[in-house]
C-alpha cells in the first residue's frame, strides 16, 4: 500500500488521524492556508505523482466544501493517479430533489463540483437519501453507521425496546434496526410550515412502558428530536434516547439537548462536536476504523459488502 497517501483537510483532522492510524500510516503533508479575505490555498508538501490519494474531509460548512475542492484540484494538477474524496458527512444532502418551483438541487450540484475538481471516487456514510448515489458517474462507497450502532445496542441489552422514526423519511432505517434487534417500531408524523420548525407532530405506535430510541441519519437544530422525545415521554415511555449518524448540531441544538427529556444522544465522529458546549448527554462512537477498513478493501480490490449492516 506504499502507493497510497491519506491527507486531511482542516474540518476534522482528529478523525483523519484516527483513520490513518487504523489504516497503518501517517497522514500526508499538506499545507492549508486561509487568507484574510477568506480565500483558501492548498499545497502538497510531498510528491503525489502517480499516487492513489485519499482526501478526508466532512463537508458540514461552506468553507469545508471549498477547501475540499481546492485540495482535489491541487492533487489533480500534481498528477495523482487516483483521487478519492472521503466524506464521512456529505453536506447539502437534504437538498436531494426539486420539491417546489425555483429551488436548487444542492446535493447534485456538490456531486458535479466534486467530479469537476478531480475526484475519481467517493466514500461517504449514511446519506440523507440513497438516490444521491445516482448523482455520480463514478464509484461511490456508501457505508452505514449501523456497523457500529447495532453492536453497541446489542451490548446494552435493552429490555422492552422500541425504535422510533422521528419522521416518515426515517422509517426505512428505523424498521431495519427494529427487525435486527427484534424490537417494536413506532413512527412520528410531523408537519412543517418552515424549515427547521415543526408545527404538528403525531405518534403512530405504542410506547407506554417501553425504552425508546429515536433513530435518524442526522440531528441539526435538535428541535424535532427534543419535541418527539417529550411527546414520547408524555405517552408513558420508561426512557427516551436518540441515535443519529451525523451530529450537525447547529444553532441552539446543544442547549436543547441538555435541557430535554433525552437520556442520551448517541452519534458518530463523522462531524466534530463544538468546543465549550455541554456534551454530558452525548456519546460518540467512532467510525474511523470502518473507513480505514473500506480503504484497505478498495486498495486490495476486495469486496466491501461484509463491512455493512443495514
Amino acid at each position: 500500500m506504499s502507493n497510497t497517501i491519506l491527507f486531511s483537510g482542516s474540518a476534522h483532522k482528529e478523525f483523519a488521524q484516527n483513520v490513518a492510524k487504523h489504516f497503518g500510516c501517517e497522514l500526508g503533508n499538506v499545507k492549508l492556508q486561509q487568507f484574510s479575505d477568506g480565500e483558501i490555498q492548498a499545497s502538497y508538501e510531498e510528491t503525489v505523482r502517480g499516487k492513489e490519494v485519499y482526501i478526508i474531509q466532512p463537508t458540514y460548512s461552506s468553507d469545508s466544501i471549498m477547501e475540499l475542492m481546492i485540495m482535489l484540484d491541487a492533487a489533480k494538477r500534481a498528477s495523482a493517479s487516483k483521487i478519492t474524496a472521503v466524506l464521512p458527512y456529505y453536506g447539502y444532502a437534504r437538498q436531494d430533489r426539486k420539491d417546489r418551483p425555483r429551488v436548487a438541487i444542492g446535493a447534485k450540484l456538490v456531486a458535479k463540483m466534486l467530479a469537476a475538481a478531480g475526484a475519481n471516487r467517493i466514500m461517504t456514510m449514511d446519506l440523507h437519501a440513497d438516490q444521491i448515489q445516482g448523482f455520480f458517474s463514478f464509484p461511490i462507497d456508501h457505508m452505514f453507521a449501523s456497523s457500529v450502532f447495532l453492536p453497541y445496542l446489542e451490548a446494552q441489552n435493552i429490555d422492552k425496546l422500541t425504535i422510533v422514526a422521528p419522521d416518515t423519511g426515517a422509517t426505512k432505517r428505523a424498521n431495519n434496526y427494529a427487525k435486527y434487534l427484534n424490537a417494536d417500531l413506532a413512527i412520528c408524523y410531523k408537519q412543517r410550515k418552515v424549515a427547521n420548525e415543526v408545527s404538528e407532530m403525531t405518534l403512530i405506535g405504542e410506547v407506554k412502558g417501553r425504552n425508546v430510541i429515536i433513530m435518524d441519519d442526522m440531528i441539526d437544530t435538535a428541535g424535532t428530536m427534543c419535541k418527539a422525545a417529550q411527546m414520547i415521554a408524555d405517552q408513558g415511555a420508561l426512557s427516551v434516547s436518540a441515535m443519529c449518524s451525523h451530529a450537525v448540531l447547529s444553532g441552539p441544538a446543544y442547549e436543547r439537548i441538555s435541557e430535554s427529556i433525552l437520556k442520551e444522544l448517541i452519534v458518530t465522529d463523522s462531524i466534530p462536536l463544538k468546543e465549550g458546549k455541554d456534551i454530558s448527554k452525548i456519546k460518540v462512537l467512532s467510525v474511523a476504523k470502518l473507513f480505514a477498513d473500506v480503504i484497505k478493501s478498495v486498495e486490495n480490490h476486495e469486496s466491501i459488502s461484509t463491512q455493512f449492516i443495514q
